[in-house]
């Protein structure tokens, strides 16, 4: 949908956060931003540093386990789009009206968010207990897919065409 932009002010200029330390999905995030007026805030540890190759801002934070999260979590607000693989930390925006989207195209919503933090609770309860899974399945171009689409479809329906 090249060409249409989400018009707001430049102090309230929709920012996509992405909790970027493992995020595969970077380069897909930049060309949905440009297109639709975003401006993308790739959030990092100091572990992850990088260098910015199209203008992106880049934050980078403790390496704390929760450092990213945290940071997200206090700058973002509502209305603003997040990625991230964390689940819990999906759940704490959707409660500040943040739109969540995960790096498999995966849009969090209050009615699935509860769903998604209950497969995982059971999954470490398992995991404590000595029952291991085979893990999350290779990323592949079908996930990268459908990230896009999903993405391009928040945008769109942010910006006053829904798709």
């Amino acid at each position: 949908m090249e060409g249409w932009r989400i018009e707001k002010n430049a102090e309230n200029k929709l920012k996509i956060f992405v909790d970027a330390d493992a995020c595969p999905v970077k380069d897909e995030i930049l060309s949905a931003a440009d297109s639709f007026g975003a401006e993308p805030v790739f959030v990092a540890s100091y572990n992850h540093m990088t260098t910015a190759a199209r203008g992106e801002t880049w934050v980078y934070v403790d390496t704390d386990k929760e450092s990213a999260d945290l940071y997200i979590v206090n700058h973002s607000k509502k209305g603003d789009v997040v990625v991230t693989q964390d689940i819990g930390l999906a759940g704490l925006l959707l409660k500040k009206g943040v739109i969540v989207l995960s790096t498999r195209g995966k849009h969090y919503t209050d009615e699935n968010i509860e769903t998604a933090l209950q497969y995982r609770y059971l999954s470490a309860k398992g995991r404590r207990e000595g029952i291991y899974s085979k893990g999350p399945k290779a990323f592949s171009k079908d996930d990268r897919r459908m990230f896009m689409e999903s993405l391009e479809n928040i945008l769109s329906n942010l910006a006053g065409f829904p798709r």
